[in-house]
């Protein structure tokens, strides 16, 4: 480690940002060689170590990132806990371009705090980060996941999660219509990374009519040149399709969309869909519109990692993954019977186990 690297703890964003929920931890990482800046957010080690992806955004501000590391570490306790994993939630993000600016200095860099965290969090590819990545950051941590399946890990696990959602649509339309079958019906993908353009895969394969949305023009050529998608340019609320799935960044459900939208069903990949979880969970909800809970449907990603942490077996974790199936369909009809939106039956159920597993221990 060189004498410029730096890891701090305390902020005066983090306690009192309204993202705040009594995160165990957030550290603040800067290595100026390699220009690293990146968060790292512990939200519980509750049922296990944090595990949760690193995301490598330009953002805007500061602020932003420290706002986007706490949604998405405690996202990932839910996600965790509703999955039944014996995971707690974390997150990491990294301040910069991830086409320009990122080095194999800054993502060993990156190793080097991760592991100064001992094991309490585990980090793993997401937005900005490919496997080949991870080898980077590999040399340097052993609380690592998504490993090269070369190296003995069990790779990119973006195509699960997209598989993951795609049983959450499923459902959806399952328990929307009667009928999982989703030939002739029309989807917007927004966001066509590796997670989205693997969902437009198995949706085009179903028979769904596809619109693509995305800010890089490389991936809607890959989208429309291998499964003839759509390219739609509007506000993705204004599309008339059955399904909006937004699979990029979050907070796609707001004020502005929810009185625009023309979809039945909203279920996607992207991390925290609804910005304000309560407001527009019950708006989307009241307005007919059914939602499935993120957190729930693209948690096949984690299930996938976290089967590497013991002995990697592909086809136990589709297994798993085509469970979100049921669990979905378990959500909504608690939902309706207990008369609450379906994000908060999702929140409501994954906080019981959490509850349980802190009761256990005392």
């Amino acid at each position: 480690m060189s004498a410029t690297s730096s890891a701090v703890e305390v902020h005066p964003l983090v306690f009192s940002n309204p993202a705040f929920k009594d995160h165990e931890q957030v550290v603040f990482c800067h290595d100026k060689e390699s220009g690293l800046k990146a968060i790292i957010g512990v939200h519980s080690t509750v049922l296990g170590p944090a595990l949760g992806g690193t995301r490598m955004w330009a953002y805007n501000s500061e602020a932003e990132a420290v706002r986007d590391v706490l949604r998405l570490s405690r996202g990932m306790t839910f996600k965790a806990s509703i999955s039944g994993l014996n995971l707690g939630g974390g997150k990491a993000v990294i301040i910069g371009d991830s086409r320009t600016q990122k080095t194999e200095a800054m993502m060993r860099a990156f190793g080097r705090m991760v592991d100064r965290l001992g094991g309490s969090y585990i980090t793993a590819e997401d937005v900005g980060i490919s496997t080949k990545d991870i080898e980077h950051v590999v040399k340097e941590t052993k609380h690592v996941t998504g490993i090269p399946i070369e190296m003995g890990g069990s790779g990119d696990p973006s195509p699960v999660t997209a598989y993951g959602t795609y049983m959450g649509i499923k459902a959806s339309a399952k328990y929307k219509w009667g009928s999982d079958d989703l030939n002739g019906r029309k989807a917007l993908v927004q966001g066509v990374g590796h997670v989205g353009i693997t969902l437009v895969k198995h949706l085009t394969e179903a028979g769904v009519e596809v619109l693509v949305q995305d800010i890089h023009q490389d991936r809607i050529n890959m989208a429309v040149n291998e499964y003839g998608a759509t390219v739609y340019e509007g506000h993705y609320a204004d599309a008339e399709v059955d399904v909006y799935a937004p699979c990029a960044l979050g907070a796609t459900v707001n004020d502005d969309s929810l009185s625009r939208f023309r979809c039945s069903i909203i279920a996607g990949a992207a991390n925290n869909q609804l910005k304000d979880e309560n407001v527009h969970g019950n708006e989307v909800r009241k307005r007919g519109i059914l939602y499935a809970p993120d957190f729930l449907i693209n948690a096949g990603g984690l299930i996938n990692v976290y089967s590497e942490i013991a002995k990697y077996d592909r086809n136990e974790s589709l297994r798993r993954t085509e469970g979100i199936y049921d669990t979905t369909l378990e959500i909504f009809a608690h939902a309706e019977t207990k008369g609450i939106s379906t994000h908060n039956a999702a929140l409501n159920i994954a906080q019981e186990r959490i509850d349980a597993a802190k009761a256990a221990s005392k």
